[in-house]
């Protein structure tokens, strides 16, 4: 339960109207799960009886990060995409939700959210591809309210494979059962006392019918954020957003996954509905996708940005969840980007221009809480915003001195997760000292696992390997190479388009 807390004497990171960042030392009041003052001295005879008191001198508080962007259930699947390029990985790794039952799920999706309260995400727009069935899906979402995590959980259409040998795919993701577990979500809807709410995720818009699509989207109607997959090439030249544009359904719900290599008229059609990006560099670098969206550039050709995207983490089976660390990698990306125009004109950029690491923290933030289309209670610190907060211990090996100089760079280049003390979601601490606090298993789903309420990281990760373990022997005999060939026929991809040579 939430508790009112007093954050004394930390350097507190506070934008201002512009999403201009200062390192302010300062105090912070949290009552219950909002917080309800920020200024220094607040005293004892400010607060109510009762009131946890903590220390923050040496600390850097932050805004809870935002991932806009992310498979949570995949925590399984971890070590198996390490070189692997985007269709060994959907035959490999996406298509096997498959083979995971309502425990797997369980156990899959609880690691991964508590992965990323580990690192200080406290809002994620879990892309939920990995679930079949209603049961699947109330055991995802009973382990999201389980964490402490607050979520957009995007209910998708299950990718179903009837037969492994040979290789089947249905490609009919539109049934009966997938309207009547996205309604009875949507009308449950919200969970965790309003923590983790209802989206949907789906890539097949400009693919329905007229009828089908006019049916879908009358259902979405009370659906507060719709999510989907995007890359403009590199062996096609369709824009997606545009397609949804034509048939009058793309409005400011809209959150797009990548957008890489997207023509200007994408993003002028963004800007004119609303519509914001989320860029994951990690994948999109190795998935053959092109470079990540410039969202540290001022102008896209001739057109501003930065404004619209936030960043993603995307498959933590693959890459770390730390979003920080995408941020980096983002931002690093674009400077080397930028950068080799002046070393093709024979020249040497004097500086990093525009690509800045507060333009980094921002897309980490406040950016990704307006993509998430809830900038209004989250992604900064402010009176009356919710109280999703990550505290660092400034004077660590990583963060020594950076801290003091430049508390923004010292987030985005330095930190790790273990230089977070303390993470603080809806007002209720979830990592204290360093150390994952245990879970409580919520009341919409499991109320026990084995006989007990509250799981510590140890009994989770005991659970994972086991579930891991079963899922590697049902994978046994399936030929992956032939489901990859299967995949590129049932989506009437030409094979001489993926090659590993030119």
């Amino acid at each position: 339960m939430a508790s009112t807390m007093l954050l004394k004497n930390g350097t507190v990171l506070l934008h201002d109207a512009q999403d201009q960042v200062t390192a302010t030392k300062t105090d912070l009041l949290i009552s219950n799960n909002i917080i309800s003052r920020i200024g220094s001295n607040i005293s004892n005879d400010d607060i109510e009886a009762g009131t946890e008191i903590m220390d923050c001198t040496d600390k850097l508080i932050s805004p809870g990060f935002v991932d806009t962007h992310h498979h949570v259930w995949q925590s399984q699947l971890k070590g198996r995409h390490a070189n692997q390029g985007l269709m060994q990985y959907m035959a490999s790794g996406r298509l096997l939700s498959n083979v995971f039952d309502a425990e797997d799920v369980f156990w899959g999706q609880l690691a991964g959210c508590i992965e990323m309260i580990d690192g200080g995400t406290t809002t994620v727009v879990d892309y939920a591809h990995g679930c079949h069935g209603q049961e699947s899906n109330e055991a995802a979402i009973s382990a999201t309210a389980s964490s402490g995590l607050r979520s957009i959980y995007c209910y998708s259409p299950p990718l179903t494979v009837t037969s492994w040998d040979p290789f089947t795919l249905d490609q009919n993701s539109l049934t009966e059962d997938v309207f009547a577990i996205l309604s009875s979500l949507a009308k449950a809807s919200p969970f965790a006392d309003g923590r983790v709410t209802i989206g949907f995720a789906f890539d097949a818009f400009h693919f329905l019918p007229k009828q089908y699509l006019d049916m879908l989207m009358s259902t979405l109607a009370s659906i507060p954020l719709i999510t989907l997959h995007y890359c403009y090439g590199p062996t096609g030249s369709f824009s997606i957003p545009q397609a949804i544009e034509s048939k009058g359904y793309l409005d400011e719900r809209f959150l797009i996954a990548h957008s890489t290599n997207m023509p200007r008229e994408d993003v002028a059609l963004y800007h004119k509905r609303g519509v914001h990006l989320s860029s994951t560099p990690s994948t999109e670098m190795q998935a053959s996708m092109g470079g990540p969206v410039p969202c540290f550039n001022e102008k896209y050709e001739g057109q501003n940005v930065k404004e619209l995207c936030s960043l993603g983490v995307d498959c933590h089976s693959n890459n770390s969840a730390y979003l920080p660390g995408e941020a980096k990698m983002a931002l690093q990306s674009a400077r080397g980007q930028r950068s080799q125009a002046f070393l093709d004109a024979s020249k040497q950029t004097r500086s990093t221009g525009d690509y800045t690491v507060e333009e980094a923290f921002n897309q980490a933030t406040i950016r990704g809480a307006r993509a998430a289309k809830m900038g209004a209670s989250i992604g900064s610190i402010a009176v009356g915003k919710r109280a999703d907060l990550v505290i660092f211990d400034a004077t660590s090996p990583a963060m020594i001195c950076g801290a003091v100089k430049d508390p923004v760079a010292a987030v985005v280049l330095h930190s790790s997760p273990a230089d977070i003390e303390m993470v603080i979601v809806d007002g209720i601490v979830r990592k204290r000292g360093g150390k994952l606090l245990s879970v409580g298993l919520d009341d919409n789903g499991k109320k026990t696992v084995k006989g007990r309420s509250q799981l510590a990281w140890s009994d989770v990760a005991k659970e994972l390997l086991a579930s891991q373990g079963k899922l590697e022997k049902k994978l046994e005999g399936i030929d992956f190479e032939k489901a990859e060939v299967g995949l590129m026929e049932a989506w009437h991809i030409d094979p001489a388009t993926v090659v590993d040579s030119i």
